[in-house]
């Protein structure tokens, strides 16, 4: 099998009902999908370049606990800014915060990719197949197109439930995936 064609196989496949999918599912019910998928497109960028540069140049994974930390924590806040909702100016229209949507998924998915299980899975299909573009082309399609169909999901969940229903969950997915990755950083 391909450099390309594995990678993207594997990432795609160890995406799958990962934490950064659930939380693409909760960005999606909160900014415009384009947005999202573009900020998940860039950190993947950004993160598989990093992995496949590991990969091929060391040949190990990083240490990631104080990564993991940092995300858990990010995390954990995002939640908290999604239960405590967005402000409005005085027409009643969302106010954008200061960093922006994109740079808040940009940064999110970075920050939980790094450590992350497909992240060390690019480091060892980097280490294996010593192809650095197609190794780095293949996860970070695999890991766009995976995070894209939980987005459509959260398209579609966004259209018929609620707003409080939606807020109220993608707050709870978001700390979720904060406390369980500070467990499984700390006591794993």
């Amino acid at each position: 099998m391909s450099a390309i064609l594995a990678s993207f196989f594997f990432i795609f496949a160890a995406e799958m009902g990962d934490k950064t999918q659930l939380v693409a599912l909760a960005f999606a019910t909160r900014y415009r999908p384009k947005l999202v998928l573009i900020g998940i497109t860039i950190a993947t960028l950004l993160v598989h370049l990093f992995s496949v540069t590991i990969g091929e140049v060391l040949g190990a994974s990083l240490p990631s606990f104080w990564i993991s930390i940092a995300a858990g924590l990010a995390f954990i806040g995002f939640g908290i800014w999604t239960l405590r909702g967005d402000e409005l100016d005085d027409e009643g229209e969302v106010k954008e915060h200061a960093l922006g949507p994109l740079f808040t998924v940009g940064i999110t998915f970075f920050l939980a990719e790094l450590g992350d299980k497909t992240m060390l899975a690019t480091v060892t299909l980097s280490s294996e197949y010593r192809d650095f573009v197609p190794v780095w082309i293949g996860s970070t399609l695999g890991m766009v197109l995976a995070d894209g169909l939980a987005v459509i999901v959260g398209i579609v969940a966004g259209k018929r439930l609620p707003e409080k229903t939606i807020q109220i969950v993608a707050a709870l997915i978001f700390i979720g995936t904060g406390i369980f990755t500070l467990v499984e950083t700390i006591f794993l």
